[in-house]
């Protein structure tokens, strides 16, 4: 397939280009060049359409896609901690078809918003994870399951740094197997030998870190230690949120781990904050974007991007590139996961979201990466194409 007379955001710095044609052989981005030659039949004239990458939702939570908007005032442990929260309750009480039903129903929104591929942490074990896949079973989407055993220490067990049981471990083993990697809740649920034991794994490793003031200070109330220095314990590829997480923090986990996962809605919604990512920037942390549990937010990366975008300005009140908030939820992501994906470049996965540049909310495009990250919205997609089919939408 060619793709003729064409805008695109080029490479890892996403240069704009105004008119070229891109080749796509098999599932990846073969050549992109103004001078391809094609018949008739594999070219596809694509003027007034810009493409750009497939975005990537690098944090989720699909499977309380049933509570939507449940507990609204409760507190954040109240809503969705993994022990006591009710968010666990309903999980537990709902029956798996109609928890299916409804991650369907949320895969199908990302797709039809752009997002390609996503990171979920799935919850309820080696049951929750094959759940998760049986209802992914016939969706084109690309799916990242990091699951964990529904296993929690108690206060006590940490502070004792009690061991993780050998009993547990053909539980974690079975889960290994069968997904993607780890999505470890905290530190505070975890003694260091636990986090320790999870860093064994050879697949991704993931963990939410510094979300709240209050886990933070539980952190050091019961070990002495930092969340951030606790989390690197799993030796993590990334860590997701760093809402409360210092200077120093960041600077300590820069050179440890492949990047951090913001989710600045999610924990707008839950009245925790905004994580500071301007100071990510500074301390050379490679930052993603996710949007969390669908529980307290809708799985929308141009909303995601346009919040980040202006709140991240409205804090530190200076001017941030808005290239550098879209590349957050493409390049960037796809370093995190190191894969060949969130950058349209010769020899990555056909992955794109193309957009009507003559959309009434984008049309003059002017300045395409402010364009994309504050005026884009779900109808200013004509397609989206995954490793090179088009799984949404006409061209």
């Amino acid at each position: 397939m060619i793709l003729k007379n064409i805008s695109v955001l080029y490479g890892n710095d996403l240069k704009f280009i105004k008119k070229t044609n891109v080749q796509i052989s098999g599932n990846t981005f073969q050549k992109i060049s103004s001078k391809i030659s094609s018949t008739k039949n594999e070219a596809i004239n694509c003027d007034g359409l810009l493409l750009i990458p497939g975005l990537i939702n690098s944090h989720t939570h699909i499977g309380d896609s049933i509570a939507k908007d449940v507990a609204l005032n409760k507190n954040t442990d109240s809503k969705i901690h993994p022990v006591f929260g009710i968010k666990q309750k309903i999980l537990k009480e709902t029956k798996p078809k109609v928890l299916s039903y409804f991650m369907r129903k949320t895969v199908k929104s990302m797709l039809k918003k752009g997002i390609t591929t996503f990171v979920d942490f799935r919850e309820g074990g080696l049951e929750g994870v094959l759940l998760l896949q049986k209802a992914l079973s016939d969706l084109p989407i690309r799916a990242i399951i990091l699951g964990r055993i529904e296993f929690y220490q108690s206060k006590n067990q940490i502070k004792k740094n009690v061991v993780f049981p050998k009993s547990n471990l053909d539980q974690l083993e079975s889960l290994l197997k069968n997904c993607d990697g780890l999505g470890i809740s905290g530190s505070n649920e975890n003694s260091d030998s636990s986090i320790r034991k999870f860093s064994k794994t050879k697949k991704i490793r993931a963990i939410h870190c510094a979300e709240t003031k209050q886990s933070y200070f539980i952190s050091k109330q019961l070990t002495k230690k930092t969340e951030p220095k606790r989390c690197i314990l799993l030796k993590p590829d990334f860590l997701v949120h760093m809402t409360y997480a210092t200077k120093n923090d960041l600077k300590f986990v820069s050179k440890k781990i492949r990047g951090i996962v913001v989710c600045p809605r999610a924990n707008a919604s839950l009245a925790e904050g905004i994580p500071n990512v301007d100071q990510m920037l500074k301390a050379k942390c490679n930052v993603a974007i996710g949007t969390d549990n669908v529980m307290i937010n809708s799985p929308d990366m141009f909303r995601e991007m346009d919040f980040l975008w202006k709140v991240t300005m409205g804090i530190q009140k200076k001017r941030i590139d808005p290239k550098k908030i879209l590349k957050m939820a493409t390049v960037n992501a796809g370093k995190l996961l190191d894969k060949k994906i969130g950058c349209i470049k010769e020899g990555y996965l056909a992955d794109g979201v193309f957009i009507k540049k003559d959309n009434l909310d984008l049309d003059p495009l002017q300045n395409p990466h402010a364009s994309i990250v504050h005026r884009a919205n779900e109808n200013s997609i004509k397609a989206v194409m995954i490793e090179g089919e088009i799984i949404h939408g006409k061209l």
